[in-house]
């Protein structure tokens, strides 16, 4: 009897979750500590639907082997970009072996075509509402080829993240966390209109859900993987307010705007934020009009820093290059002025065109794209013919960005722009641990001992000033439009950087 014939009845069923691993893994860029910072979060979640008989686990590809001689009934695999020809691979092996196999991700949403003919279902937009429907109609025997995410989309009732089927001593920050859905922008190189199309494109949990989920995980430092954990005002303040007194300290991610308006951030320090992504992605106002982040126009980049320093809160900063208005004088500009801000650590990209965005629309019109391997399309490869850059010129220009901003003379020049000197040796200290001990990092993930790092991490991020943030005059708080001129640079944010670049929000991306 074929495993598919099994799951068609009420027998418990052998479910293997997996996480390929991405083409980065195996190129000169790979750095093992990167991949070993978070768990699969959404698979986690998509296990928690599984009946308690059931038979589940979970195999992320970038820390421990894939072995392939299993049968197991039922296999769910999570397809980003530059993973999908790997996942497909694994999946016609096992489909070969009689197992059922559905794909799901941000890739499969956005070229269902393509992947339909290497599985038995496949799953677009975010599953919460579509995976348990699939397994009601698996174990009828009428499952359908195809489950789209459109209306009805909600948190509510969500059961737990299965944290036990998640090896804690593989990852750095086993305690990562997801608690919205989407994000409430529409930036056009970014996948979240295409993923979410259909139906709501930002939702969150009850915030009594979400402080449930943070009692559970054990220790100080939680990691919000949110695409904009400030997105939603009122579901931020009760969370903020839930949060503190559990002495916790935490990192996600937000706007520029968000940080600039109102007091939230403030709430996010007292509650024990102490370091955060912020999307600027170029200096340039005519790139972020072209890539309709209109989030970013008009802001001052630099009142976002001060803001935020003055909170305690080291800045991870998120720049793309190749943008239409960029020449080889962005390299440069950004680089400086990263540093000249405090920046502790920052993610360069060149601007990826990913299928099913705005921005891959719009370069396949022009006749820009120049390759379809999805293998290149890693933020590190120029994949499409920039308007002013030689395509050479800006792969160098990034190669470079990465060895300045990461040169010792340069963390420690930037390390300074903070007012108190155990600030300036938390910003050193982090941003040279993050990049400059491969070795070290190397050993810890061979012994399995990351969690051994986490009281060092908590340390690091523990509070450094309890002074109450800048009063911003009109103008630094974003008010007034602040425009670059000849001599005068903006903000920043970009391709997966924000909701794009990042490649860790959970349940089929959102669940996968």
């Amino acid at each position: 009897m074929t495993a598919r014939n099994v799951i068609s009845s009420p027998r418990p069923m052998r479910v293997k979750f997996i996480l390929p691993a991405l083409t980065e893994a195996t190129d000169p860029y790979w750095r093992p500590v990167k991949y070993s910072l978070f768990p699969p979060l959404g698979l986690a979640t998509l296990a928690a639907y599984l009946g308690p008989d059931d038979e589940a686990g979970i195999v992320d590809e970038h820390v421990e082997p894939l072995t392939l001689d299993d049968t197991p009934h039922l296999v769910v695999i999570q397809v980003y970009i530059t993973n999908a020809y790997r996942a497909y691979a694994i999946a016609d092996h096992y489909r070969s072996g009689g197992a059922f196999v559905c794909l799901g991700g941000l890739h499969v949403t956005s070229m269902p075509d393509e992947a339909a003919p290497h599985a038995d279902a496949i799953f677009l937009g975010p599953g919460e509402q579509t995976f348990p429907e699939f397994l009601a109609d698996l174990r009828a025997g009428v499952a359908k080829r195809v489950y789209a995410s459109t209306s009805g989309r909600t948190l509510e009732r969500v059961p737990p993240i299965r944290r036990d089927l998640i090896r804690r001593s593989h990852y750095l920050v086993p305690n990562s966390i997801v608690v919205t859905r989407g994000c409430p922008q529409h930036c056009n190189f970014c996948y979240k209109d295409a993923f979410f199309q259909g139906g709501r494109g930002f939702y969150t949990q009850r915030v009594d859900d979400a402080l449930a989920e943070i009692d559970r995980l054990p220790g100080r430092h939680l990691y919000f993987l949110d695409d904009h954990l400030l997105g939603d005002r009122r579901f931020a303040e009760s969370l903020f307010e839930g949060m503190r007194g559990m002495r916790r300290v935490f990192q996600g991610a937000a706007t520029v705007d968000s940080i600039l308006r109102g007091d939230l951030v403030e709430r996010a320090a007292d509650a024990g934020m102490r370091s955060i992504f912020v999307g600027f992605e170029t200096l340039a106002a005519e790139n972020l009009r072209r890539s309709n982040k209109r989030q970013n126009l008009g802001r001052d980049y630099k009142a976002v820093a001060d803001r935020l320093h003055s909170l305690g809160i080291m800045i991870n900063g998120s720049f793309v290059f190749g943008m239409d208005d960029d020449d080889e004088s962005v390299f440069r500009r950004t680089v400086d002025w990263a540093i000249d801000h405090g920046i502790t650590t920052a993610t360069f990209h060149i601007q990826t065109p990913y299928p099913g965005t705005e921005l891959h629309a719009r370069m396949v019109r022009e006749g820009r794209i120049v390759t379809r391997d999805w293998n290149l399309y890693d933020t590190r490869h120029v994949v499409y013919r920039p308007a002013k850059l030689h395509p050479s010129k800006l792969k160098e220009g990034y190669d470079w960005s990465y060895r300045e901003f990461y040169r010792w003379s340069a963390i420690a020049r930037a390390s300074v722009h903070h007012g108190t000197l155990k600030h300036q040796a938390k910003h050193f200290f982090y941003a040279a641990g993050w990049k400059k001990f491969e070795p070290l990092w190397d050993l810890l993930i061979r012994a399995r001992q990351l969690t051994r790092v986490t009281p060092l991490l908590e340390a690091v991020l523990s509070r450094v000033s309890r002074r109450r943030a800048l009063t911003l005059a009109p103008a630094e708080a974003g008010l007034f439009p602040i425009f670059p001129s000849a001599t005068h640079e903006l903000n920043s944010n970009g391709a997966p950087a924000s909701a794009s670049h990042r490649t860790s929000a959970p349940a089929f991306d959102s669940i996968l």
